[in-house]
């Protein structure tokens, strides 16, 4: 394995380029994530967050700079190698669930495995065991109406997990849970992580939870600030 799951390098983002009221998101940012280390990001709503985040997981490219997971530059790569990329090799968790509702807990944990060619019953033996590690197998066959928020939201995680990626990035993903079920949940993410030993970024301005994770940055004007 490399030494970086993930190496941004002099990252700048934009909107509205050369004109008026362009916005700098990002300016120069540069971070490296080592495998079984958990970082928090720590910026207040509005202040480019989500947009590194997207960049980090190839859901957006960078104006200039470079983003390399585990020792691989993404720069240059078509859109169906970095859709392939993101499928075996970063999970995504955000603020809102996102599960599909027609779907019970466990098919959705199972569909992303099936798209990157598991096989079904393989599909769900891993599903259900990630469903267990979070403490919530007995709801596996309940969609996602009939589940409480916290629920919802490990199950969101169980879907990240699904197909055992290598960088875990998360955008506020006890946002919108309630202080007590945010710890919960909170708990039973970094249980995950922990026990997988993947890399993960996790989006935060709960600097109490920030403060559990293995070190803190700061987006502040678009600059990233080391601790």
């Amino acid at each position: 394995m490399n030494d970086l799951t993930l190496s941004l390098t002099d990252l700048t983002k934009g909107y509205n380029a050369g004109k008026p009221n362009e916005v700098r998101v990002l300016q120069g940012v540069s971070l490296d994530v080592k495998p079984g280390e958990v970082v928090a990001l720590v910026a207040p709503s509005g202040a480019g967050k989500s947009t590194l985040l997207h960049i980090a997981g190839l859901l957006d490219t960078p104006d200039s700079g470079a983003v390399a997971i585990e020792g691989t530059d993404m720069t240059n790569l078509s859109d169906r190698k970095r859709t392939a990329v993101r499928r075996s090799t970063v999970g995504f968790i955000y603020q809102f669930h996102h599960l599909l509702p027609e779907f019970t807990a466990l098919e959705n944990i199972v569909l992303p495995q099936l798209a990157n060619g598991v096989a079904d019953n393989a599909a769900k033996d891993r599903a259900m065991a990630l469903l267990d590690r979070v403490g919530i197998a007995p709801r596996a066959s309940h969609r996602p109406a009939a589940l409480s928020g916290g629920e919802q939201q490990r199950v969101a995680f169980c879907r990240a997990l699904a197909n055992e990626p290598s960088l875990l990035l998360a955008d506020e993903p006890t946002g919108n849970l309630d202080p007590e079920t945010s710890d919960r949940v909170f708990d039973a993410l970094m249980s995950l992580v922990r026990d997988t030993g993947l890399a993960a970024v996790i989006a935060t301005h709960n600097l109490e939870l920030a403060a559990r994770m293995d070190r803190q940055v700061r987006l502040n004007a678009g600059v990233l600030e080391h601790s």
